[in-house]
C-alpha cells in the first residue's frame, strides 16, 4: 500500500513542524536537516514556498502525489473554495477520522487499524483508509477488536474534541456530523499556496 516510508524526522525538521506528531528532534535541533541546515539563509522563490506547503500538506495527512493530485481536482470541481473543499476531503478520510476520533493516536497508527480490519462504518467493515466519509455516518471499532490494546489505550487516554465529530468512548464509536469549517480544522496549512501551485 502507498505511503511515505522515509525518516520521519528529517521531514518535521525540514518544514519546523511536529508534522508526524510530537518531536523532541524539532527542540534539540531546531533547524533544517543535513549538513547546510545552520547556514541556509538564501530567500525562498514563490514556487518554492508553494511547493513547500503542498508537501507539508502530504505529509501531514499521508498521501502521495497522485492521490493529492486527484483529490484537489475533486476539490476543484465542488462548487465553493477549492482550497477549503480540499482541506474538508481530508478531514473526511477514514483514516484521519479515526485518528481525529482518538481512535488512534497517529494517523499512521489509525491508517493501520483501517487496514487490519478493525474499523466499522455503518455497521461495515471498512479497510480502505481514503474511504470517504459522509455526513452522518457512524464510525465504530469493531466488536471483536474493542480489547485490542493499542485501540483501548488510545482511546482512553484521547480528550480531544472536534466539533464536526461525536464520540462515544464507551461504545468506542463516532459520527461524522458535518464536513468541518475552516476554522475549525487545527492543521497549520496556507492552502491557497497549494491553489495557486496547481493553477500554474
Amino acid at each position: 500500500m502507498a505511503r511515505y516510508r522515509g525518516p520521519k524526522q528529517k521531514v518535521a525538521r525540514r518544514f519546523k513542524e511536529p508534522i508526524f506528531g510530537p518531536s523532541k528532534s524539532l527542540e534539540r535541533k531546531p533547524y533544517g536537516p543535513g549538513q547546510h541546515g545552520r547556514s541556509r539563509r538564501s530567500k525562498e522563490s514563490e514556487y518554492a514556498v508553494q511547493l513547500k506547503e503542498k508537501q507539508k500538506a502530504k505529509y501531514t495527512y499521508g498521501l502521495l502525489e497522485r492521490q493529492f493530485r486527484n483529490l484537489f481536482e475533486k476539490a476543484a470541481r465542488k462548487k465553493g473554495v477549492t482550497g477549503e473543499n480540499l482541506l474538508r476531503f481530508l478531514e473526511a478520510r477514514l483514516d484521519n477520522t479515526v485518528f481525529r476520533l482518538g481512535i488512534g493516536s497517529t494517523r499512521r497508527q489509525a491508517r493501520q487499524f483501517v487496514t487490519h480490519r478493525h474499523i466499522m462504518v455503518n455497521g461495515e467493515v471498512v479497510n480502505i483508509p481514503s474511504f470517504q466519509l459522509r455526513p452522518g455516518d457512524v464510525v465504530a471499532v469493531r466488536p471483536r477488536s474493542r480489547n485490542v490494546d493499542p485501540i483501548r489505550e488510545s482511546v482512553r487516554r484521547s480528550r480531544k474534541q472536534h466539533p464536526w465529530l461525536e464520540m462515544d468512548r464507551k461504545e468506542m464509536q463516532g459520527k461524522f456530523l458535518d464536513y468541518p469549517g475552516r476554522e475549525d480544522i487545527p492543521e497549520n496549512i496556507r492552502e491557497q499556496l497549494i491553489v495557486e501551485l496547481y493553477s500554474k
